[in-house]
């Protein structure tokens, strides 16, 4: 599940709990800090959809805006885009700055599903 591009941003209150909740679920939840300035960022949207059709289910993936979200940006100390997080339990098993491939996903994702 990609929530658009903006669906869940700016994180406000109500938005930030769903996402904290998120996280904090059985099932793995790989988060993208993006920009819209950003090539590599652009380079990575068709990568996430693969990922996400390829694994029906098992994970799902947001998106987060770092220029409408500085304060998620910062809590989660993402320095540069992208950036892709996956958290399960509320706890961050795997991180990565730059374009990834999807085999490289699916395979960080398997190994932590």
């Amino acid at each position: 599940m990609i929530l658009e591009e903006c669906g869940v941003l700016p994180l406000n209150n109500n938005k930030m709990s769903k996402f904290t909740e998120l996280i904090k679920g059985e099932t793995p939840v790989l988060v993208d800090f993006y920009a819209t300035w950003c090539g590599p960022c652009k380079t990575m949207s068709p990568i996430l959809e693969d990922v996400k059709s390829q694994l029906k289910g098992k994970a799902k993936v947001l998106k987060i805006d770092v220029d409408k979200n500085p304060q998620a940006s910062a809590y989660y100390q993402v320095r540069s885009v992208p950036t892709l997080i996956l958290f399960k339990k509320g706890k961050q098993l795997w991180r990565q700055s730059g374009v990834v491939q999807v085999n490289q996903i699916i395979q960080i994702i398997n190994q932590n599903s």
